[in-house]
């Protein structure tokens, strides 16, 4: 696995890592990571935000909804409050597969990502471009026959071609019964995010996997037929933000969305 590992070339998971003020990276991950906030400064905003809504959503599908089976796709490296820590402190017995390409994420998340006595906690070593394989792979841990939670944050805008992201999502979705839900979290050049051009432009070219932003016109084509929850399809900051009623928090340009299959 270690052969897999390259550490002479910036990639996502260990970025993000960077941003969110993580230790498991390397310096052409900072270089990397320095100069596009430098060139996009509220880039730390929208891992930050990014990072909190994992937190809100999954406390909602758990404790509310009586969701009790997570796939959370594009998992990254590993931080607090990931989705199994959020979902098994709330019901023990909840049970989450994370799906992730990355050698590096995948020697911390068999490290970390320890689940509860009562539940159950496994990591997939898959490519979100091959959901039918995902699918098969995910059995017996998660029983498709009952609700799960697919989370996509972030990993879409990976997909470049639309068509493709809108099918990886049908097929996930397709594959899970009614009750289910859809997570997903997108960049786009809306909400403010104007200034993001130049920088995505930067990392296409010297990180990897390339990245593409989208509008929010085309990340709401990926919740076609399933019922969107308030407050629909916002910056990932604003969705049920905490207090309830109280300030909005910062805009930032990362869509967010759950959405129920009916």
């Amino acid at each position: 696995m270690t052969d897999r590992i390259r550490t002479d070339v910036a990639h996502n998971a260990r970025v993000w890592n960077h941003w969110l003020h993580g230790k498991d990276n390397y310096p052409v991950d900072r270089a990397v990571g320095d100069h596009i906030t430098g060139l996009y400064p509220s880039i730390g905003d929208v891992a930050r935000a990014d990072r909190a809504f994992l937190g809100r959503v999954v406390t909602h599908l758990t404790g509310e909804a009586g969701i009790r089976q997570f796939l959370d796709i594009g998992t990254g490296l590993p931080t607090a409050e990931n989705t199994h820590e959020v979902a098994q402190r709330l019901a023990p017995g909840s049970r989450v597969v994370y799906v992730d390409n990355d050698p590096i994420v995948l020697a911390h998340a068999r490290a970390l990502l320890t689940s509860s006595p009562g539940g159950v906690t496994e990591y997939l070593d898959a490519d979100a471009h091959d959901p039918r394989a995902i699918l098969r792979s995910v059995r017996p841990t998660l029983d498709l026959t009952r609700p799960v939670a697919v989370i996509l944050l972030g990993i879409l805008n990976f997909v470049l071609d639309t068509a493709e992201a809108r099918s990886i999502v049908r097929t996930l979705m397709d594959a899970v019964p009614s009750g289910s839900f859809l997570v997903l979290t997108h960049p786009t050049l809306e909400l403010g995010g104007e200034g993001n051009v130049d920088a995505m432009a930067f990392w296409n070219e010297n990180a990897t996997p390339p990245i593409t932003a989208r509008s929010g016109a085309e990340i709401a084509s990926f919740l076609d037929g399933l019922e969107l929850l308030e407050p629909g399809l916002v910056s990932c900051s604003r969705w049920r933000h905490e207090p309830a009623g109280g300030p909005e928090p910062v805009l930032v340009a990362q869509y967010g969305a759950v959405a129920r299959k009916p």
